[in-house]
């Protein structure tokens, strides 16, 4: 078994676009649920939303890239007023219930027959991310092991996560933030200041969206097709797998957070197939070995909440929201 090929993969995953992807919109989850106390179930839902947003744009309209991201972050918003304003008014469990059910929607709509011709029903939509590229100021070479567009996406990608991670903690620390941690914690008491809850709540809502829409293009263009096989009910529980293990109402906990999962992810995948081809595991085959590690990092989980449920960065204090 070579563990210098599995720790040099695990160590890849830490900066790859799709982790990038996953601190993106696990940052959009700290903001509703950490932050707001917004039990969002379907954050992937707007992670979909964005990337259909962006490809349907760019192949079917033939817009310019930035006109396509601006078209995403709109379809995300809209999509976020449009569950909002029925749902946010209802209790957590509620809220859980209707997120997820949206989420689902938004799959089945883009999976019907009669929208192949524009979504490109299961089959998904490809060959959208040329005007993407085209803008790489990187030539052609090697940078760190990868390929010029490989290097320019994760600069992209990172530098996105950076600015996101930034423009929340700057929004935490306004008097904005301190509203809405308020919210999370008794949301009566700041009804009885004379705030705005449902307008307060509608924000956080459409910001974590818009953090969701651009984590669903930085997930996408790397791999130049959208699929809604890839947006399923389990990419938003692993979303809240990296929320709480950074830490909930916190800037960087999801961005390690994600790190960590993708890390173990790696990790336990090279071990186990390690394992298997070397014949010391024989009551396993690969197939099993791929669902085996997302199990024991549910079992890494539940250990993390028994002992420090607040994740790696966060605090106690925290958890004392209703």
């Amino acid at each position: 078994m070579d563990f210098g090929f599995i720790l040099a993969s695990a160590a890849g995953e830490i900066f790859s676009p799709t982790t990038a992807a996953y601190a993106l919109a696990a940052l959009g989850l700290a903001v509703h649920f950490g932050y707001s106390g917004l039990l969002n179930f379907g954050q992937a839902g707007f992670m979909a939303v964005g990337a259909y947003g962006f490809a349907i744009s760019t192949l079917t309209f033939g817009v310019p890239f930035f006109v396509g991201l601006l078209i995403a972050v709109v379809a995300s918003s809209a999509f976020a007023l449009l569950l909002g304003i029925p749902t946010l008014r209802l209790r957590a469990d509620y809220l859980a219930i209707v997120t997820i059910a949206a989420a689902e929607i938004v799959r089945y709509i883009v999976t019907t027959n009669q929208l192949t011709s524009v979504t490109g029903s299961a089959n998904g939509l490809a060959a959208f991310e040329g005007g993407f590229y085209a803008m790489n100021p990187f030539p052609a070479g090697d940078y760190f092991g990868m390929n010029n567009r490989d290097f320019f996406i994760r600069v992209v990608g990172w530098a996105l996560v950076i600015l996101c991670c930034t423009l929340v903690w700057l929004l935490m620390r306004s008097p904005w933030g301190r509203v809405l941690k308020g919210i999370r914690e008794d949301e009566n008491a700041v009804r009885s200041l004379g705030k705005n809850v449902y307008a307060y709540k509608m924000q956080a809502l459409i910001i974590g969206g818009v953090l969701g829409a651009l984590a669903g293009m930085v997930f996408t263009l790397p791999r130049g097709a959208v699929q809604p096989a890839n947006y399923g009910t389990e990419l938003t529980f692993f979303l809240y797998t990296c929320l709480l293990l950074g830490g909930l109402a916190t800037v960087l906990g999801p961005v390690i957070g994600a790190m960590i999962f993708w890390v173990v992810l790696s990790l336990t995948q090279g071990i186990l197939y390690g394992l298997i081809e070397s014949g010391a595991v024989t009551w396993l085959n690969t197939v099993q070995a791929g669902q085996l590690r997302y199990i024991l990092v549910g079992v890494a989980l539940m250990l993390l909440m028994i002992f420090r449920p607040q994740g790696v960065f966060g605090n106690k204090k925290e958890l004392a929201f209703a």
